[in-house]
């Protein structure tokens, strides 16, 4: 993150949706997940859900945000990260998500339709950071565990306008699935692009 970087206190954002439960403390805040919630449009499953829970704030074109989390992913699909919702039909979700087996870093954005994408990782239990660089028609999502660099994920066309991000998570296979988010800030976007 830049030297311009701030942190946005938790009490800034609204929810998409509201969480199970959610405690604030001093060292950040842990959010449990509703059994079944998830974000997906269309595509192969024909099914849309939009019941995630992401504390959004205003992201502008040239900003970036950064989550810093840190939890243990069991169940079939639970997943956190970061949150960028244009509406219903225009968001990104990126970050961590368990499917199979195997704990998976990657994105889905959705421009009326959703796609994936993943990759393995080893960083179950471990400090992530996901990071979304915001330009005028495009994000740039990078992550990195503990003190590692930032690897890119992934460079996605999005939409102008108004747009929202934050720290999300979804249980869509069950319940107590809970998040721990250290911390939340924003900042000037990358000046690099991959």
């Amino acid at each position: 993150m830049t030297a311009d970087n701030s942190a946005v206190k938790w009490g800034t954002g609204v929810w998409t949706n509201p969480p199970a439960s959610v405690v604030e403390d001093a060292e950040g805040l842990s959010v449990t997940a509703v059994e079944g919630s998830d974000a997906w449009r269309h595509t192969s499953y024909g099914f849309v859900h939009d019941s995630e829970h992401a504390l959004v704030a205003p992201l502008a074109i040239g900003a970036a945000i950064e989550v810093s989390l840190r939890t243990t992913f069991t169940g079939q699909f639970d997943q956190a990260g970061v949150f960028v919702r244009a509406d219903a039909e225009h968001w990104v979700k990126a970050g961590l998500e368990f499917a199979d087996g195997v704990l998976n870093l990657g994105a889905v954005v959705t421009l009326e339709r959703s796609d994936w994408s993943v990759a393995p990782v080893d960083w179950n239990g471990r400090t992530v950071t996901v990071r979304v660089s915001r330009a005028a028609e495009s994000l740039t999502v990078r992550a990195r565990v503990d003190g590692e660099p930032f690897r890119l994920v992934r460079v996605a066309p999005f939409v102008g306008g108004e747009v929202a991000a934050g720290p999300f998570l979804c249980a869509p296979t069950r319940s107590g699935f809970t998040a721990r988010f250290l911390s939340w800030r924003l900042g000037a976007a990358d000046a690099s692009l991959h």
